[in-house]
């Protein structure tokens, strides 16, 4: 029926024990045990972690620099300027930072280069915006860490940076004067998996925390934990540490009351008073306002959360709605071709696929790489060329870090970066060949036959009898969901098919199955073709994670099928 790999994880630890001192079910001990949570207080942070869990902003290297030459800015009245990034990351931090100078009183403004138009980062050539505009202070957001000529040239002008960024280094660092990115070795700063937007907020905190009353500090730190929900989720970021908090306690702020613009976005989502989840952010909020930097019109998603644009927020949302459907079109366009050049050029027995055109819009080759990946179970680098240049972006399996292999390949690139999962890149189209054949013979060396096979991970083996409401209690605990924090797979094993199954919208299937005296509806979301092989009363093997649909305002759990196996 299933022809993956499926993976359990080893208890490793005296899960009884753990799950009897942390007052917690059986088989959520072994979750948390098998995410290396295997002592009470851990799995206290874990579920029950709160605000006040947040690590000092100063503990961040540059800190003290950075706080202290914002404030001398704001009192001599320099214009300060904040560069970001296109992405819902980069404009969510851009928004939120700017919004905290000016309740500090400074005289801010921003830029945000047009991703097809000026490519990404603090290039050389953008000191010009800064000049023009009057700027003595630039402040980076979601970007900058490689930025060694702007950052050499604002220092010729007189004109002072402070970069805040999450990305990797290049060989060297900029000579700014402070440079907060936790992922530097230097940091020391004890969580190194924040965004763009977590590292712009740690800098508001530490600001807020030198100048502003502890009530409208704190008011203001809880309206950002919104946009830092938005952006860390949008950006695929770990949701382990501080991330896990300040997701959990944004998606919170969400239920509440937004500003015209945050809720015009999520009446074009239909969320307007619903509870938000990550999911819904992942593939709904974000995407919008992503929409907008692939798609060559970031201003608009900057202008629905500024005041200037509270007017006009209804029609900047519906915009942005219209712009992400013109956007899913483009990809399924991309998508379909690519898969047609993969067949067509017999690549699916490769160990890393790459490919282009000169019609892929290279906002979007991310998201099809990300599809062919997980369509062909191995990593995979698109390109949209465009003016005698390959722009690239790339995402791997678990077996297999992008980031290495670009680094090993580095003396044919323009400018690269990224990490293990995903990459970004630019070369001259007469280096592509050359770069093809280096990065297939480092995926022939390092991937493995097994490593290409899809693999279903499974955290614990699950009787129907143990979804209890205190289970389930302690289940939704676990979220929010996402990058190192997966949703929770599970093993039944010997379930009984009951009743004939049916097929949904062509692609999907659904059928009952009984375990234990009990019966549970189960979906294979786009597993159509196993639908000849359900039989009523065969016995299976089921890997599945838990979810909840609702219906008539009715919720209801069924099993969401990852794999399905006949018992042995």
């Amino acid at each position: 029926m299933d022809q993956s790999v499926w993976k359990i994880a080893p208890a490793g630890t005296d899960v009884s024990a753990l799950a009897a001192a942390a007052g917690v079910p059986e088989p959520i001990a072994r979750i948390l045990a098998n995410r290396g949570i295997a002592d009470p207080e851990g799995i206290r942070l874990f579920l029950h972690g709160t605000l006040d869990d947040l690590h000092d902003p100063f503990l961040m290297a540059g800190m003290d620099k950075a706080v202290e030459r914002v404030f001398a800015a704001i009192a001599a009245g320099e214009p300060i300027l904040i560069f970001g990034d296109y992405d819902a990351d980069g404009i969510l931090a851009t928004v939120m930072l700017l919004k905290g100078l000016w309740e500090l009183g400074a005289k801010a403004d921003y830029f945000i280069p047009e991703r097809l138009k000026d490519g990404y980062g603090l290039k050389e050539e953008r000191i010009a915006v800064a000049v023009e505009r009057g700027a003595r202070l630039v402040i980076s957001v979601d970007c900058g860490i490689k930025a060694e000529g702007f950052v050499h040239r604002a220092r010729d002008l007189g004109i002072d940076v402070i970069i805040t960024d999450h990305h990797l280094p290049g060989p060297a660092l900029p000579e700014a004067l402070a440079v907060l990115d936790p992922v530097l070795e230097s940091s020391g700063y004890p969580d190194r998996r924040l965004a763009g937007v977590g590292v712009a907020y740690k800098l508001i905190q530490a600001l807020f925390s030198r100048r502003v009353g502890p009530g409208k500090s704190e008011n203001f730190l809880r309206s950002c934990l919104k946009l830092v929900a938005i952006g860390t989720i949008s950006d695929v970021a770990s949701l382990r540490g501080e991330n896990r908090i300040l997701v959990k306690h944004g998606l919170k702020e969400l239920e509440g009351r937004n500003g015209k613009g945050l809720e015009s976005l999520l009446e074009v989502c239909s969320l307007a008073g619903k509870r938000v989840t990550e999911g819904d952010v992942g593939f709904r909020i974000g995407p919008r306002i992503n929409a907008a930097g692939r798609m060559g019109q970031t201003q608009l998603a900057v202008d629905l959360f500024l005041p200037e644009g509270e007017g006009r927020a209804p029609i900047i949302a519906k915009d942005l709605d219209q712009l992400n459907a013109k956007r899913q079109k483009a990809e399924d366009k991309i998508y379909k071709k690519a898969v047609e050049i993969i067949k067509a050029e017999k690549l699916e027995d490769r160990r890393i696929l790459i490919l282009g055109h000169e019609s892929w819009n290279r906002g979007i080759v991310g998201i099809v790489a990300s599809r062919l990946k997980e369509a062909f179970s191995r990593p995979v680098i698109v390109f949209g060329y465009d003016d005698g240049r390959a722009y690239g972006s790339g995402r791997s399996i678990p077996e297999f870090s992008l980031i290495d292999c670009l680094e090993e390949c580095r003396e044919f690139f323009q400018s690269y970066g990224g990490h293990k999962y995903a990459v970004g890149c630019t070369l001259t189209m007469d280096r592509l060949p050359a770069f093809c054949e280096a990065a297939t013979r480092i995926a022939d060396e390092r991937i493995s036959d097994d490593d290409l096979r899809r693999k279903v991970r499974i955290d614990a083996d699950l009787d129907f009898s143990e979804i209890t409401p205190a289970f389930l209690e302690h289940l939704a605990l676990l979220g929010p969901f996402g990058v190192d924090n997966p949703r929770p797979v599970f093993r039944t094993v010997g379930a009984e098919i009951v009743g004939r199954p049916r097929k949904l919208k062509d692609s999907h299937v659904k059928f009952e199955v009984r375990h234990g005296g009990r019966l549970l509806q189960a979906i294979g979301w786009k597993k159509g073709d196993w639908l000849p092989r359900i039989e009523p009363g065969v016995r299976v093997d089921l890997a599945f994670s838990l979810q909840t649909s609702t219906y008539l305002g009715q919720e209801e759990r069924y099993l969401s099928l990852d794999g399905l196996k006949r018992s042995a």
